[in-house]
């Protein structure tokens, strides 16, 4: 019994498989879901497997289409513009946020949409780990970054000394953004 059940198990992997491979001349990328979707609707319905099963099968035969994740690239270091030292990084002349509001971190990151994408501009206290600014726009324009600075500037409650930490991007590096620094008497890393 035990060995008519391996038989036929092993009989059924390989009309699956081939039905995969079959398939896979037609459409090369086509994920294991969607087979398994295409498998289970097949009138004979000799071909059903279940879908933790199939993902199984198909990873023992090394037959799983690696996924391809969306990248966005937010970041452009290769600018004209002046790069700041990070004071962040271990040094004579690092910096550690003690309290609050004595370093704020910047950061663009995107937002997938239907409609396209948006991007989120996001100011946060290296301390306490809260959004003090943010603002979402359409594109990586310098004034969407700077909207979410003067929106953290409003915000803020102490007038000690602040450093300013950012990824070196284009945004963060222009003269606009630089003069918002100038202006509130920000250091920037």
């Amino acid at each position: 019994q035990y060995n008519t059940r391996c038989n036929k198990r092993q009989e059924h992997h390989a009309q699956v498989l081939d039905f995969v491979a079959r398939t896979r001349c037609r459409q090369p990328r086509i994920g294991t879901r969607k087979l398994h979707y295409l498998l289970n609707m097949q009138a004979d319905k000799t071909l059903n497997i279940g879908r933790d099963r199939l993902f199984n099968l198909l990873g023992e035969y090394r037959l799983l289409v690696p996924v391809k994740r969306a990248y966005h690239k937010t970041t452009n270091s290769h600018h004209r513009f002046y790069r700041h030292p990070n004071l962040l990084k271990p040094g004579p002349e690092q910096v550690t946020a003690l309290e609050p509001e004595q370093v704020w971190v910047a950061d663009i990151t995107y937002l997938p949409l239907r409609s396209g994408t948006a991007y989120l501009s996001l100011v946060t206290d290296a301390c306490s780990r809260k959004i003090v600014g943010y603002h979402v726009g359409e594109n990586l324009q310098t004034e969407n970054v700077v909207k979410a600075f003067r929106q953290a500037l409003r915000r803020r409650k102490t007038t000690g000394p602040l450093v300013h930490h950012s990824d070196r991007g284009l945004q963060y590096c222009s003269v606009l953004y630089q003069s918002v620094h100038e202006r509130n008497g920000i250091t920037c890393s």
